[in-house]
């Protein structure tokens, strides 16, 4: 474990210096929107599907949670999510799916860890998390951040969250960073209708990682308790309306849409090749596509001649 420490302590301090250099901003800028949203768009589409093909494990819970979305999504819009959370888990306590797992709300507290160091752990996890960092997270969360009309650039959010995986390295804590999933659902219409109001769903959202962190012991007895399904139903519903969005943005660029397409359809597929995810290969698969497709800009060349 104290190797383990070190080498988040090194993945740390390589993305602080990605960072500083500012080229991780330079590679988002030359992502077209269109692929961007592809790939996001694949990403969460995996989601989707797993919702319904879970509901084939329990129809009752499943065809009872995507009745109650479609309800509550015309009736109660704003409180749609946490809605479907509760019917889906009086339906599991009612059919004797929810188990007491003997959870105990007691507090949690970090305890430090003295690192060490070894080319070993260096090579075999500092380097592989921060390549998965950057193409598996930052890069999709930026995407969504850009695509949602957030025009940020990403080296203060490297250099911040850098800081902070170095604070919290020493306790355990894996890389922090930004959260693809997370953004998605914080920055869509369904956290509000004005873009600028969003960050209140941000600010939530770390109140809860805090109390999650804290209680961390009973919130995992918790979820152990609930059925598969269940959990697979509503994260797949909650993503619904982004989902949308990025298949909306995939499709309206028209210069962009075949390619914008083959990021998202490899994207979708999981892929996973070198280490690397389907994120980083729907980007790159995408933009290729992008560059062998693109049609030659007319030159303008106007003729001249003498009389």
């Amino acid at each position: 474990l104290p190797q383990v420490v070190g080498a988040y302590i090194t993945a740390a301090l390589i993305l602080f210096l990605i960072g500083w250099s500012g080229y991780f901003d330079r590679i988002m800028e030359r992502i077209p929107r269109g692929i961007a949203a592809g790939m996001m768009a694949g990403i969460l589409f995996q989601f989707g599907v797993q919702a319904f093909s879970s509901a084939t494990a329990a129809p009752l819970l499943g065809g009872s949670m995507v009745l109650a979305y479609l309800l509550f999504r015309r009736l109660l819009p704003r409180y749609c999510i946490v809605l479907v959370l509760l019917v889906g888990v009086l339906l599991s306590l009612a059919t004797g799916q929810l188990h007491d797992g003997g959870a105990s709300f007691s507090l949690t507290w970090p305890q430090f860890i003295a690192p060490q160091w070894s080319i070993a752990a260096t090579l075999s996890l500092a380097i592989p998390l921060v390549i998965v960092s950057l193409t598996g997270q930052f890069l999709p969360g930026m995407a969504i951040l850009r695509g949602a009309g957030y025009a940020i650039a990403a080296r203060p959010i490297l250099l911040v969250t850098s800081v902070a995986s170095l604070l919290v390295a020493c306790f355990g804590g894996v890389t922090i960073v930004v959260a693809a999933i997370t953004a998605a659902l914080c920055t869509g219409k369904d956290a509000h209708e004005d873009s600028g109001k969003r960050y209140v769903a941000g600010i939530a959202n770390g109140v809860f990682y805090l109390l999650g962190g804290l209680f961390s012991g009973a919130i995992v007895l918790l979820f152990a308790a609930l059925s598969k399904a269940l959990v697979a139903i509503l994260a797949g519903v909650a993503l619904i309306g982004a989902i949308t969005a990025n298949l909306l943005a995939v499709l309206q660029d028209e210069e962009q849409r075949e390619a914008s397409m083959i990021a998202f359809l490899a994207t979708a597929s999981g892929m996973s090749y070198a280490g690397l995810g389907a994120a980083f290969w729907g980007v790159l698969i995408g933009s290729i596509a992008s560059y062998v497709l693109r049609k030659p800009v007319a030159s303008g060349r106007v003729k001249t001649g003498t009389a």
